[in-house]
């Protein structure tokens, strides 16, 4: 008498294993592809429009005044851009003579944010060294700082001053809802202003 015919489940149970590991590399390959295609992360990018001193004023060789910087901010990435608390430097012959907190914040996916940070410089005094940034009687065009608001072309506009912002926004942005990557945008400027009026003769980036 012939006994039944019975398929091995070993063998079964192998080759479901296969299949399934077959298709789970499949599916790990085709989310690294469109990770490292259309949701790859990007840097943001910082754009400095508009540089401007409400007031200003010298004493004494001593200068104070008002600082005021308008940006962008623009978020390249398929998904939102979280920043954390960040901070908006200016510096003066190497020293930082004001600083400002920029809070934390989120912005949208493909969007650009403007910004516009205002703050009092406290007193300091206008250096006297070769590397103090003070010149006398230069001449600016728009080649030389990147064509801003109020440069006299051509034109000697007597002795001038010159600041640096510093500006650097860290973050994360969470791809799939699953991968969170570190980006981070920075811009610094250097401005050049007539010491005469506090006149904003032009700013480069």
């Amino acid at each position: 008498m012939t006994k039944p015919h019975r398929t091995p489940s070993g063998r079964t149970n192998l080759a479901s294993c296969i299949v399934a590991t077959i298709f789970l590399l499949f599916l790990v390959i085709i989310i690294l592809i469109v990770f490292f295609t259309v949701f790859k992360p990007k840097d943001p990018k910082i754009s400095v429009n508009a540089v401007q001193l409400p007031s200003f004023a010298v004493s004494n060789n001593t200068v104070n005044f008002t600082f005021s910087q308008y940006v962008s901010v623009k978020n390249p990435n398929r998904v939102s851009f979280s920043h954390y608390d960040s901070t908006l430097h200016l510096l003066y012959s190497g020293s930082q003579v004001g600083f400002m907190f920029i809070p934390a914040g989120k912005i949208d996916a493909g969007q650009t944010q403007y910004m516009a940070a205002t703050f009092a410089v406290q007193s300091f005094p206008l250096s006297s060294s070769p590397d103090a940034a003070v010149n006398v009687g230069p001449t600016f065009s728009n080649g030389g700082f990147g064509g801003g608001p109020g440069v006299n072309s051509g034109f000697r506009v007597g002795p001038t001053m010159e600041i640096e912002s510093r500006i650097q926004m860290v973050g994360r942005v969470r791809v799939l809802h699953i991968f969170t990557h570190h980006v981070e945008a920075k811009a610094g400027c250097r401005v050049a202003i007539a010491v005469s009026d506090g006149s904003v003769l032009g700013f480069h980036c």
